[in-house]
C-alpha cells in the first residue's frame, strides 16, 4: 500500500520543517574548528542530553525495539540499566579528564599517555568501524524509508531514499556543525518519540479488550519479564560484556561522546550524559510496548479481529513485525507521521556521525601532520572539516549501496556483522583505554598491537570463523581481555 495524499501532506510539512529548521541552525558563527566540531563549548546541558538520546537511536531502533518484545520479552530495558551503570562510571572517571584537557575527541586522552601516534592510531580504529557500521544502518533506514513511500526497494528507489536521508543530514551538518546537529536533533527527537506514542494510541483503540485482559494474557505467556538470570540479556551479561559495550559507546566512541564535550563544562557533560539514559529508558519501554500490542494483534485474533497471523516478507526482504504492521494495518496520516518517525532516527544518527568522522579525521589525523609542515589559520581548518563532512557523507553513501547489493550476492550476514562492528573496534579501546587509566603499563608500541589484537579476537570468536556460539557480550569480553594483556608488555620509557 503506498502514501495517500495525506501521507504526502504530513512528509513534505515534515521536510518543510527540516529545510527552515537547518537554515536557521546554520547561522552560527564558525570561526575554528574547535566551534564546528565541540560548538565553542556553548552546548545547553538539556539539548546535549536529548542529542545523546537521539543519537543512540537509529531506524534499526526504531524498528527493532518492537520486533524484540514481539519475538520475546522486556529483558532489552535491562540494557539501558547496564547503560545508566556505564555513564556513571564514564561521568565520574572519563568526562573530567576529557575537559581537563580540552579535548575536542575522546582519542586526544591517549595522545596524553601513549604520544600522537597512538591518538591516531585509535582515530583510524574508529574511523573504520563507522564506515561499516553507520553505512549499514543509512542502509536499513533507506530500506524502510523505500518500502513505506515507494511500497517497493527497487534500486533506484532505494538509492533515492538512501539520498534522501544522507543529503537531510549534510543539511544540518555542513553549514553549522555540531552545534546544529545537537539543536535538530531535539526536532528529530520529538518527532519520533511522537510518532511511537500515536502508534501506541492507535494500536491499542484497535484491540477490543480493556488493560487488565492484555496484561492477564501478555503476564500469562511470558511476555512481561523484565529480569532474566540468563540469555542474551542476563545479569551477567548485563554486568560484563554489555556494561563494557556501553562504556565504549558512551565514553570512546566520538559519535556519542561528541555532544557530551560540547558542554560549558565537565559537570554539565557528566549530567547531560546521565541524563541522557535517564530519559532514553522510557523511550525503550515505549518501543517496547508497541511490540506487546502488537503481539496480541497478531497472535491474539479474539482481540484484534485480525487472523492468520503476520507474514514478515517484503519483496523477498524479511521484515520486522513493525514494518509488516505499518505496510498493512497503518491508516493514511498516521502511515505519513510514522515514516517521518524512522526518517527522524535515521538523520539523528546520520548527521551525528558525519560531525564525529570529520572531527576524528581533521583533529586527530589532519591537523597534526599539516602542523608539523607550518601553522595554518583556522579558516583552513574550518574548511577542512566541511570537506570531511561532504568526504564522509559519500563513504557512507556508498557503503549503504554496497550492503544492498552484498545482501544479494551472498549468504553472509552483512548487515548484522555491519551494525555489530563497532564491537570489533571497541575491544581494542577499552584494553587500551583500561591500561592508560588503571595501570603504568603500556607504550606507544603496544597500542596498535592492543587494538588489532582485540579485533582479531573479536572476529574469531564470529559463528562464521569456528562456528562458536558465543554473545556479542562474550565476544567484547575476551577481546577486551586480550587487548588490556598486551598493552601490559609495553612500559611507559618505551
Amino acid at each position: 500500500m503506498g502514501f495517500s495524499p495525506l501521507d504526502w501532506t504530513v512528509f513534505g510539512g515534515y521536510f518543510a520543517i527540516l529545510a527552515f529548521s537547518s537554515w536557521l541552525f546554520s547561522r552560527v558563527n564558525i570561526r575554528s574548528s574547535r566551534d564546528y566540531f565541540v560548538g565553542g563549548n556553548s552546548v545547553p546541558m538539556l539539548a546535549a542530553a536529548v542529542s545523546v538520546l537521539a543519537t543512540s537511536q537509529s531506524a534499526a531502533t526504531f524498528l527493532g525495539g518492537p520486533e524484540y518484545a514481539y519475538r520475546s520479552n522486556l529483558t532489552f530495558v535491562g540494557f539501558y540499566v547496564s547503560a545508566l551503570l556505564a555513564v556513571l562510571f564514564i561521568a565520574k572517571v572519563l568526562v573530567p579528564r576529557f575537559y581537563a584537557i580540552r579535548a575536542v575527541t575522546v582519542y586526544e586522552l591517549l595522545e596524553q599517555r601513549y604520544g600522537a601516534k597512538a591518538k591516531r592510531e585509535a582515530g583510524i580504529m574508529f574511523l573504520v568501524g563507522r564506515v561499516l557500521a553507520s553505512g549499514a544502518r543509512l542502509y536499513i533506514g533507506a530500506l524502510a524509508v523505500s518500502m513505506i513511500v515507494f511500497a517497493d526497494i527497487a534500486p533506484l528507489h532505494l538509492f533515492a531514499a538512501i539520498l534522501m536521508l544522507v543529503l537531510g543530514a549534510l543539511a544540518y551538518t555542513y553549514f553549522g556543525g555540531v552545534k546544529s546537529v545537537i539543536y535538530s536533533d531535539v526536532i528529530q527527537a520529538v518527532t519520533y518519540i511522537g510518532a511511537g506514542v500515536a502508534v501506541l494510541i492507535y494500536l491499542y483503540s484497535t484491540l477490543q479488550t480493556d488493560i487488565g485482559t492484555m496484561y492477564d494474557v501478555l503476564n500469562a505467556e511470558g511476555k512481561l519479564t523484565v529480569i532474566d538470570t540468563a540469555g542474551n540479556f542476563g545479569i551477567w551479561s548485563l554486568l560484563g560484556g554489555w556494561l563494557l559495550l556501553n562504556i565504549a559507546a558512551y565514553g570512546l566512541d566520538q559519535d556519542m561522546t561528541q555532544r557530551v564535550l560540547a558542554c560549558k563544562n565537565g559537570r554539565d557533560g557528566s549530567r547531560a550524559l546521565v541524563v541522557s539514559i535517564v530519559m532514553t529508558i522510557p523511550v525503550v519501554l515505549l518501543f517496547l510496548a508497541i511490540g506487546l500490542l502488537l503481539y496480541l494483534f497478531y497472535n491474539h485474533p479474539e482481540l484484534s479481529g485480525i487472523g492468520g497471523g503476520a507474514v514478515q516478507e517484503f519483496g523477498g526482504e524479511k521484515i520486522t513485525i513493525f514494518m509488516t504492521y505499518i505496510l498493512n494495518e497503518m491508516p493514511a496520516g498516521l502511515r505519513g507521521f510514522v515514516t517521518v518517525g524512522a526518517i527522524a532516527a535515521a538523520l539523528s544518527s546520520t548527521n551525528s556521525v558525519l560531525a564525529a568522522m570529520a572531527s576524528v579525521a581533521v583533529e586527530d589525523i589532519y591537523r597534526p601532520w599539516k602542523t608539523a609542515r607550518g601553522e595554518m589559520e583556522e579558516s583552513h581548518y574550518v574548511a577542512a572539516a566541511r570537506t570531511a563532512v561532504l568526504l564522509f557523507a559519500l563513504v557512507l553513501t556508498m557503503m549503504a549501496v554496497v550492503s544492498y547489493y552484498w545482501q544479494r550476492a551472498t549468504d553472509l550476514p552483512l548487515v548484522s556483522f555491519a551494525l555489530g562492528v563497532m564491537s570489533f573496534a571497541y575491544a581494542g579501546l577499552l584494553g587500551v583505554y583500561a591500561s592508560a587509566l588503571f595501570t603504568k603499563r603500556g607504550s606507544t608500541r603496544t597500542v596498535p598491537w592492543a587494538l588489532g589484537g582485540g579485533f582479531v579476537t573479536v572476529l574469531l570468536l564470529q559463528p562464521y570463523c569456528f562456528g562458536g556460539a558465543f554473545s556479542l557480550a562474550d565476544q567484547l569480553v575476551g577481546g577486551t581481555a586480550v587487548a588490556f594483556v598486551i598493552m601490559q608488555f609495553g612500559s611507559r620509557g618505551e
